[in-house]
């Protein structure tokens, strides 16, 4: 049998309401950290966990809710202006402009203006070179979340699944959550492929679709 290209655009945009958050217990601490805001100890909070833990979900939750200025820490970081909150996503991913986010801290706090930030890791691991900015991003309590653990990485499945009108065995979705990262990313991109190519071929989404699916993205025999 001859095999064809399986297409791989992604048109649909995430959600990132609220009731799409999926809470478990590798992300509930920062969930409720998240929501007793603006009750926090302090102004400023930090988020750290892998790819795929749901950090800009939950900051983009918070976002909402305080009315913050969201702000790409590896792009060209902004004045606060008159928002009263302030998120600065990807913020281990500074590079060169450390000096813009000392700024940018130090206006907010000025301000008193909330911060939530979000990175992959603690600050004391980014190789910054600015003293002071160390200095300041150690006044932030941090609040880790962790990799999707297998019920987690079932139900977002299972949800997306649902989204779609798509009916999928329990085993095929505990297969596919074996085998794929765990990231909300992959499994938005393993549920939106299967779905079309399951309407392609007319049939319903089964194990051995997943399979080739999977063996598609990796590459294997």
């Amino acid at each position: 049998m001859t095999s064809r290209q399986l297409p791989f655009d992604l048109p649909h945009e995430p959600s990132f309401a609220r009731e799409d958050f999926l809470e478990s217990p590798a992300n509930a601490e920062a969930l409720r950290a998240v929501e007793a805001w603006p009750n926090w100890a302090g102004k400023m909070l930090l988020l750290v966990g892998p790819a795929g833990a749901g950090k800009s979900h939950l900051g983009a939750i918070w976002a909402h809710k305080a009315r913050a200025r969201t702000v790409e820490a590896a792009r060209q970081l902004v004045d606060i202006g008159d928002f009263p909150a302030v998120l600065i996503d990807n913020a281990d991913r500074i590079g060169a402009n450390e000096a813009g986010l000392f700024h940018l801290i130090n206006s907010a706090l000025a301000a008193g203006v909330d911060l939530l930030l979000t990175a992959r890791t603690a600050p004391d691991s980014w190789a910054l070179n600015t003293p002071d900015l160390i200095s300041r991003l150690r006044l932030a309590p941090i609040v880790r979340l962790h990799a999707p653990d297998d019920d987690l990485a079932r139900a977002v499945l299972f949800k997306l699944f649902a989204d779609r009108q798509l009916a999928v065995d329990p085993s095929v979705v505990a297969y596919i959550a074996l085998r794929i990262e765990r990231s909300l990313g992959a499994a938005r991109a393993i549920v939106e492929t299967l779905d079309r190519e399951g309407l392609a071929r007319g049939r319903a989404v089964t194990k051995a679709m997943a399979g080739e699916v999977l063996r598609a993205w990796t590459g294997e025999e």
